[in-house]
């Protein structure tokens, strides 16, 4: 059997949109939590939430990932199915392809928002739970 690889969620948040920005990433139970990220839109918050996770994933030490996240836009940009068609977030995708040098494989899948735990625990966050 394969192994799958560290399972880490992401997702990124902005209130009100644009706004500011805040990213959560989940990985072996454990959310990781970056807020006062600056001002930008929902799409900047969700790429900073995966390169989020890919700085979370090399500071554990692992090498195989699958990366789960609610955006379409950035799931399918970042696996290069959809063209990056703005400056900005050309700019997260580099970011993005630099640090996934560092990693011998990696997976991004794209899940319903009401599955995605990193989603769960930025809700949560809010509403200080």
């Amino acid at each position: 059997m394969r192994k799958q690889g560290l399972k880490l969620y992401f997702d990124g948040g902005c209130r009100p949109n644009p706004g500011e920005m805040e990213t959560a990433v989940v990985a072996r139970g454990v959310t990781y939590h970056r807020s006062n990220l600056g001002h930008g839109t929902n799409n900047d918050a969700e790429w900073l939430a995966l390169i989020h996770a890919l700085n979370v994933a090399l500071s554990l030490g692992e090498t195989e990932l699958e990366l789960i996240g609610d955006s379409a836009l950035v799931v399918n940009q970042a696996n290069g199915v959809w063209k990056c068609r703005s400056a900005d977030l050309r700019t997260h995708l580099t970011k993005f392809e630099i640090l996934a040098t560092h990693f011998s494989r990696i997976r991004i899948k794209h899940i319903g928002r009401s599955r995605n735990l990193a989603g769960i625990a930025l809700a949560r966050q809010r509403i200080g739970l």
